[in-house]
């Protein structure tokens, strides 16, 4: 019978890596134009890409690093590409490296220019603190607003409580921008208030913006439940070209989720939906799988913290079969149980364009997260973001896991904190991150029962790697001589290991089992004694 280790040697061989599908690469484009246009240490002081720019210069670099990859790859067509792909990634990264210290090649003028007609497309009340704002306040914070010709198209009310008088004065000056409106952010605009007012605040601010063409609506943060909801139906009844939808922190219940469902006329545009930190339930979870439903063009969806228990996780597995075009999946801290994951993994498959996933604390278990495993390996190429902590993983299920994360070479961060995956699985992580993976900055494999031997190797893997930040293995059953390992391995970096004060070097083993330990560990030094690992510089 073969072990966890053969079996994990066995699935590498199989995987073909390069080379990269065609949406692969153009997601490759996507994600460096993001960066080449977030303003970074560098920006300061080389400046800022405009977003045109930004993204042809992502395809000339995308094209270079293709073209040196795969000229690499022809010499040794019989590997799996791994080494193509590690060529492709770090070409890439100091392509754009180059350009980001180049900086733009537009003239001063011009780009002070866009900033100004940015600024000015924004009127965002939100900073300094939050309070209650009364009509005179609210008179001299929303003046630029009543200035003819301005051009906002974005308002943000958040952080500033509004209650009847403010919302009065808010109401007709709100009315003579409205058809210029593409962005709404009323994200907690009534805290403190009775419920009553509460009520009326939301009447008034749903009929003045009734029939706004909104691409972007946020209603976050304030305890609707489902009379807010339909206190704001007739904004919501009006929009037929959302694109981002954010619910989060409302009290969404059951109620509250099917009047969010029959309210909303069209959801065929929609890219974000969020309903993160709600009591919605598996009868909410099954009004909001009818959304999904109606959302082919969905790629950001975030349910996390819902109480959706197995029911509800499969409506929304099944629903999420529709959204083929998902970057981003949140379901954390849900009760889903092993068969909602399973459910979710066939859905997962679906998913060529995936780059983060979060599918913590789901109770999956090893029959659970194999499934998701299994289904992500073959899917979802350019993944970045892979957590499924807290979820009763051991060392069965960490094989399927590991074959995984070998295969996704453009990872950026992986959380598995907080199961049982012991040496053995730790073992068979560290190694699935050892080969290539050039891209990764962050691992987490706290609270998993680990020893001296998994946690050495793990952080002889991760030190190595150019950009990393940061190795979290604290919670674990680490002997001092194997922190004192772990803590040479980084000298030159401490920064980069986090700390080790919940580290408890007894374990939770009764006196009995000490002879097996040393036994076990024993053996996993047999496995590692040839390894040698030098950091890159």
């Amino acid at each position: 019978m073969e072990s966890g280790s053969q079996a994990l040697q066995h699935r590498l061989l199989s995987v073909k890596l390069w080379p990269p599908s065609y949406s692969t690469r153009l997601m490759l484009v996507e994600r460096m134009t993001k960066n080449l246009t977030t303003p970074s240490i560098f920006s300061r002081k080389y400046g800022l890409l405009s977003s045109e720019e930004a993204e042809e210069d992502a395809k000339k670099i995308e094209e270079l690093a293709f073209a040196t990859a795969d000229q690499h790859y022809k010499k040794e067509p019989d590997g799996d590409g791994s080494s193509a792909v590690q060529i492709y990634a770090k070409e890439s990264s100091r392509l754009m490296l180059e350009v980001i210290k180049r900086g733009p090649t537009v003239k001063d003028g011009e780009l002070a220019d866009k900033n100004t007609a940015l600024h000015e497309t924004v009127f965002d009340i939100s900073g300094g603190r939050r309070a209650f704002i009364d009509a005179e306040e609210a008179e001299d914070l929303l003046k630029p607003l009543r200035q003819p010709g301005n051009s906002y198209t974005k308002i943000c009310f958040s952080n500033r409580s509004f209650g009847l008088d403010a919302a009065n004065v808010a109401a007709p000056i709100l009315s003579s921008i409205k058809d210029q409106l593409t962005e709404v952010d009323l994200s907690d605009f009534i805290a403190g208030r009775p419920e009553s007012e509460a009520l009326e605040v939301m009447n008034i601010f749903s009929s003045v913006l009734e029939g706004c063409h909104l691409r972007y609506l946020n209603l976050s943060n304030n305890a609707l439940g489902e009379k807010g909801v339909r206190a704001f139906g007739a904004l919501l009844k009006s929009q037929n070209n959302l694109e981002e939808l954010y619910l989060m922190n409302d009290g969404i219940s059951e109620e509250a989720a099917r009047a969010v469902s029959e309210l909303i006329p069209s959801t065929e545009k929609l890219k974000v939906l969020q309903f993160h930190n709600n009591m919605t339930g598996d009868e909410g979870a099954i009004a909001i799988s009818e959304i999904l439903k109606r959302s082919c063009a969905l790629e950001d969806f975030r349910c996390s913290s819902t109480r959706v228990g197995a029911d509800g996780g499969v409506a929304l597995a099944e629903a999420l079969k529709t959204c083929t075009h998902l970057k981003k999946l949140d379901l954390r801290d849900n009760m889903f149980g092993v068969e909602a994951g399973v459910a979710l993994s066939e859905a997962l498959s679906l998913f060529a364009n995936l780059t983060e996933v979060y599918l913590s604390f789901l109770n999956l278990e090893d029959e659970g997260a194999e499934a998701l495993a299994n289904a992500l390996k073959e899917s979802a190429p350019s993944l970045e973001v892979l957590e499924m902590a807290g979820n009763d993983i051991t060392a069965k299920g960490a094989a399927s896991l590991a074959a995984c994360i070998a295969s996704k070479q453009f990872l950026t961060k992986l959380n598995l904190a907080e199961n049982e995956l012991k040496d053995e699985g730790a073992i068979l992580i560290a190694k699935a991150i050892g080969e290539g993976h050039g891209q990764l900055n962050e691992v987490d494999m706290s609270s998993n029962a680990i020893r001296r031997a998994g946690a050495r190797l793990l952080a002889q893997v991760v030190v190595k790697k150019p950009g990393f930040k940061l190795l979290n293995i604290n919670g674990n059953f680490i002997s001092d001589d194997g922190i004192d390992e772990v803590k040479e391995s980084f000298k030159s970096w401490p920064d980069m290991l986090g700390p080790l004060d919940e580290n408890d070097p007894e374990g939770e083993d009764d006196e009995d089992d000490e002879e097996e330990n040393a036994e076990n560990e024993s053996e996993l030094e047999s496995k590692l004694k040839d390894l040698k690992i030098e950091r890159e510089e």
